[in-house]
């Protein structure tokens, strides 16, 4: 046969296959109203796996993976189907019914800001592009934002989330787990680094450079160029600049931006020191309760699953199955349990939608904990 024949026959399969597909589909509804009146779990693990052992079986050695892949996906569509006819609201999904049907229209302009490092530092530049005017306070640490944000002492918080360059700011996703709060909105910033030291300093003299672990990163091949230089860890580029000011030394220089080199009174000893001339870095903007602006199209959630075979395989499923794209997936060590892990998703997706507030619902129903962090718009 020519290849159109070969398509005409493909079509013809097809079309039985949906018809076969949408009538399974219509037997696992009958069968989610039967599990709800006997109170039986959605996912019945021993079930699917004499189906897949028939199955593969049925498909013969050259096709059984292909038909195991298949009917994986064909469980997962169906489980979440089946969940959205069986669960009822939970607590998490009336809340953000509540918040979508009364949404935000406006972000603020003026609010008080926590923000990690001193003035100058990059997390000041970044809150001050998402609020008009801010009152920003500085904290020591990225967990005193989480802190003063939890307390209530500030409306809101600036963390640093991740660098196109350096990658995650794995601090802060450590923090996550262990603190209340929600994302508001998102900042991807350019970062621009200078080595800033004091008026008339040549590189030469620099024995000593100080600076944020990331900017570090960022700049490691400018630092590999310098073998004889000791590099110093500061709690932020900002802090390490003024120190660098405050300091009596002449042979000390800091990583940081240009602001710096303004408000410390530096001079720029070399500039555009990043390794990428495109060095971006993720600010997110935290809130202690729940904010949903209009035009939110960004979802983060922090989950925990089993620790079995497919526990994640699963969850990827259900996104996949309704055509959300995942955009970033980060996985964390649980502190005080070996080889123990929570993973950080976001996704390409709104909670205005009913479908994905069915998603979330059903996630929710297989992570052993699930935790949703905001959805929001993100700025560029």
């Amino acid at each position: 046969m020519d290849l159109e024949q070969l398509r005409t026959q493909i079509n013809e399969i097809d079309t039985k296959m949906v018809d076969l597909f949408v009538q399974r589909m219509q037997v696992a509804a009958e069968i989610a109203s039967a599990k709800a009146e006997k109170h039986l779990p959605v996912l019945d693990k021993k079930r699917e796996k004499l189906v897949l052992e028939k199955i593969m079986n049925q498909a013969g050695e050259e096709f059984a993976l292909y038909a195991n892949t298949l009917y994986q996906t064909m469980f997962d569509v169906s489980r979440s189907y089946q969940a959205g006819i069986l669960q009822k609201d939970n607590d998490l999904l009336t809340q953000i019914k509540a918040r979508v049907q009364q949404p935000l229209m406006e972000f603020p302009k003026r609010a008080v800001v926590a923000c990690q490092g001193t003035e100058g530092s990059y997390a000041a530049r970044a809150c001050g592009r998402l609020f008009d005017m801010p009152n920003m306070m500085f904290f020591e640490s990225f967990e005193n934002v989480f802190e003063a944000v939890e307390k209530g002492m500030c409306a809101y918080g600036i963390l640093p989330l991740e660098n196109s360059t350096a990658g995650s700011v794995t601090e802060v996703y450590d923090l996550m787990v262990q603190h209340q709060f929600y994302i508001v909105r998102s900042l991807k910033l350019h970062i621009h680094h200078m080595l800033l030291a004091k008026e008339g300093t040549e590189l030469s003299q620099i024995k000593e450079i100080v600076s944020h672990e990331q900017a570090l990163q960022q700049c490691s091949a400018f630092l590999k160029a310098l073998p004889n230089v000791k590099i110093t860890k500061f709690a932020n580029t900002a802090m390490a600049a003024k120190y660098v000011a405050e300091s009596e030394r002449t042979d000390i220089a800091a990583i940081a931006s240009e602001d710096c080199a303004s408000l410390y009174g530096l001079s720029v000893v070399h500039d555009a020191i990043q390794n990428h001339a495109h060095n971006d870095t993720r600010f997110i903007c935290i809130a202690k309760n729940m904010e949903l602006y209009a035009g939110a199209n960004k979802i983060s959630l922090l989950l925990s699953l089993a620790h079995e075979p497919g526990a994640l395989y699963q969850m990827l499923g259900k996104i996949a199955a309704h055509h959300i794209n995942l955009s970033k997936l980060e996985s964390r060590p649980i502190a005080g349990r070996d080889f123990a892990f929570c993973f950080y998703f976001d996704l390409e997706a709104s909670v205005f939608s009913k479908e994905v507030q069915t998603l979330l619902q059903d996630m929710q129903s297989q992570a052993k904990q699930l935790s949703f962090l905001g959805c929001y718009a993100e700025m560029v």
